[in-house]
């Protein structure tokens, strides 16, 4: 039976140890929609951020966060206060292990390796007085690295999720990845086409697929108000790997064939100033929109506007690539219809022809035409969404996947 917002059950468990690289960041929404489910189904969390947040804007949602948030100095040689008394407890409590890995890190005459050990040091010390019974990372490069030194100082077990650029891209090394899947007690990863790339590399892994999941609460398939004229939809940090540049030329073409549409391009990032050229140089700034970040409020009323959502995914020349853009899992479950590219487990969520469309990379007169025929064919698009809904409500409900880890952390805990 679903819960309402609410209803939470009460906290009695040993809280889990969040390791994560900066929290709270805007741009994953993921993480914190599964810490709050977690609250709700009565997991406590202590969350243990490497870096302060450098976000200005943060999801109104932050607020009902219950877990303590511990921001993790960075320190090298010169130590702070409770760095020092961490050391000292483990010392005491973990002596042999504590100095064994003293001794590698030292060894190494690195400064980022003594800094994420002092940063290991600080968790571990701090999972120790929590009684902590597990700890989990998000990305399986940073935090990871924290989460797996925790677990060698302490014996604690450890998991982390894998997403995307943290396994695809040219500078992530497939022996620290193999180690990382190999001392975890599992990894959870957010496609079929992750469990297989990470399979691959660590064959005796425990790699759970877990899509992140939305609080279909959130998402009422009711309330879709059309822009006029329609309006095509992008949403993403505008890097690479979300084939933006391919959207806008599409939308050359589009405007070619004398259409009358509106195109807006929600988010920010380093592409930001060449979007911007691009657009100008293709003389449509009447018709596409950078709006900057927006919050997450803002970006559901583009989603019910929307005629057509548009994921052109590419894989960078860094190897960079997205995992399963949640952009689509929110935009289905809103009844929106989605183009998208066929990149790493996209098609597990856009079925071609049967939940969206789906063309290949780097082509935008094919997106073009995509973008078209959903435009032209409402009576194939309404059966599409329709059951693009249904796959978001059987695969993609939060409920039903948090506790879904849930019982992974229990099982491991066990």
């Amino acid at each position: 039976m679903t819960r309402s917002a609410g209803d939470r059950a009460p906290m009695t468990r040993p809280p889990i140890a969040y390791v994560l690289k900066m929290y709270p960041r805007l741009s994953e929404t993921f993480i914190l929609n599964e810490i709050l489910e977690l609250e709700r189904q009565g997991q406590p969390v202590h969350i243990f951020s490497l870096r302060p947040s450098d976000d200005a804007r943060h999801h109104a949602d932050v607020t009902r966060v219950r877990a303590r948030v511990t921001t993790v100095p960075q320190q090298t040689w010169r130590l702070s206060r409770p760095m020092l008394r961490a050391h000292l407890e483990l010392l005491g409590s973990e002596r042999s292990r504590y100095l064994g890995r003293l001794w590698k890190t030292l060894r190494q005459r690195r400064a980022r390796a003594i800094e994420s050990f002092n940063q290991a040091v600080l968790v571990a010390a701090s999972v120790r007085r929590l009684g902590a019974g597990h700890v989990h990372a998000h990305f399986a490069s940073t935090a990871t690295s924290v989460a797996r030194e925790v677990h060698r100082l302490t014996l604690v077990g450890y998991s982390f999720t894998a997403h995307a650029k943290d396994i695809f891209a040219d500078d992530v090394r497939p022996d620290d990845l193999h180690r990382k899947l190999e001392d975890a007690t599992f990894a959870v990863t957010v496609s079929d086409f992750n469990v297989a790339f990470l399979t691959r590399i660590t064959p005796s892994a425990r790699v759970v697929r877990i899509y992140n999941g939305l609080d279909l609460r959130s998402f009422s398939a009711n309330g879709r108000r059309l822009a006029q004229p329609p309006r095509v939809l992008a949403v993403g940090r505008l890097i690479e790997k979300k084939g933006f540049s391919d959207l806008i030329a599409a939308c050359s073409t589009l405007r070619q064939q004398g259409r009358r549409f509106q195109c807006e391009i929600v988010g920010t990032g380093a592409l930001g100033p060449e979007l911007a050229a691009q657009i100008a140089t293709l003389g449509l700034e009447d018709i596409v929109r950078m709006t900057g970040a927006l919050p997450r409020e803002e970006v559901i009323e583009r989603y019910r506007e929307a005629a057509v959502m548009v994921a052109p995914c590419v894989v960078g020349k860094d190897g960079n690539r997205d995992g399963l853009p949640t952009v689509l899992t929110e935009a289905l479950a809103l009844t929106v219809p989605v183009v998208a590219t066929d990149v790493t487990g996209i098609p597990e969520l856009v079925r071609h022809g049967e939940t969206g469309t789906i063309v290949a990379q780097h082509d935008a007169a094919a997106l073009a035409e995509a973008i078209a025929r959903t435009l032209d064919d409402p009576a194939s698009t309404a059966r599409r969404v329709e059951a693009g809904r249904a796959l978001v409500e059987q695969e993609f409900d939060l409920e039903r996947n948090v506790a879904q880890l849930l019982r992974e952390f229990h099982g491991a805990m066990a």
